[in-house]
């Protein structure tokens, strides 16, 4: 069975030969430069054949043209430290621009993913990430200042995130020009952990709703991806996509319960530390057994809930590809 197939029969809850399976790893380094990316990236894929790619740049890919400073200070799961934010006041989100993403940053990110979807072609489907205008907005203030600035300036606040979600569509235009299967939308604030239901349907779900909504129609692969604990699933069906990937082995809803609130593949099954860094084979293949056991191998698609680390066992990282085999 081939790749979209296996995935679309897997959406829509129909058999499938065995159950996809993908991670995805960040590059350090090597991702601050767009031909060892793409190179990094495809002998990743090339050595456990993942069911696709999710394209992984540093998350300030599209929020370092605006000034945001970043360095990798040696995290095992490879993101990268921030060293300057360029918004400290609440005046500064009406200093925000819109960007070009053929110029900087951006367009190094857009040569290594054109790079790789042109060794990939059709065969293997290929994810671009975008991060939502929220969680653009913590990376260019901090979390403390963002939960400030959105309940005492709100309008300021919201000024930014327009100029943020503007920058999105800029960057759906340009992804439009590539073949790939649809993009990876990380949201961090649909969190109880970080905001009120109130706050998050009034500063975040709107723009989430509009940017999923304006996505192509060929584009027939999108993830979203819940960040953090506690997430707010309740949203869930407003948001337009296949499948969802969310922390379940560290959060609820687990995964038979978050099949019951999404009609899509639910991603997950396996903790990225606990089982994946600091597991072994054998827990590996257990866990595993036990995510297909407890969806009845229907609408699953068997990942982390979020990078794997990049100093995983190449074992390790084996195992969880060759335990679908047979599954």
């Amino acid at each position: 069975m081939r790749k979209r197939e296996r995935l679309e029969r897997a959406f829509a809850g129909e058999p499938v030969d065995r159950p996809p399976v993908a991670l995805w790893r960040h590059f350090p380094g090597d991702d601050q430069r767009a031909l060892d990316f793409a190179r990094a990236t495809l002998e990743f894929q090339a050595q456990f054949d993942w069911d696709f790619i999710k394209f992984c740049p540093p998350s300030s890919y599209c929020t370092a043209d605006l000034g945001l400073q970043d360095a990798w200070e040696g995290a095992a799961d490879g993101t990268r430290g921030v060293r300057r934010r360029p918004i400290a006041r609440s005046l500064d989100w009406t200093d925000l621009r819109p960007l070009d993403p053929q110029r900087g940053e951006l367009a190094r990110h857009f040569e290594a993913l054109e790079r790789i979807v042109r060794v990939t072609g059709e065969a293997t489907p290929v994810l671009a990430p975008i991060f939502s205008p929220q969680g653009q907005a913590r990376n260019l203030a901090g979390e403390e200042a963002l939960r400030l600035h959105l309940r005492t300036d709100p309008e300021r606040l919201r000024t930014g995130l327009n100029v943020l979600t503007e920058n999105i569509f800029r960057i759906i235009e340009r992804l439009r020009q590539l073949p790939i299967a649809g993009i990876f939308y990380a949201i961090r604030h649909a969190s109880y952990a970080q905001l009120s239901e109130e706050e998050y349907a009034s500063f975040g779900l709107p723009s989430d709703e509009r940017i999923l909504d304006s996505l192509p129609r060929t584009w027939w692969f999108n993830m979203v991806h819940l960040h953090g604990e506690k997430p707010m699933f309740r949203f869930l069906t407003r948001l337009r996509c296949q499948a969802v990937n969310w922390h379940d082995r560290e959060t609820e809803p687990d995964l038979a319960m978050g099949k019951t609130l999404f009609d899509g593949a639910v991603c997950g099954g396996l903790a990225r530390t606990e089982h994946v860094l600091l597991g072994t084979p054998a827990l590996i293949r257990d866990t595993i057994r036990d995510a297909i056991h407890s969806t009845s191998g229907r609408r699953l698609i068997l990942s982390t809930g979020c990078v794997a680390h990049i100093t995983t066992p190449l074992s390790h990282l084996r195992a969880v590809r060759e335990s679908v085999e047979g599954a």
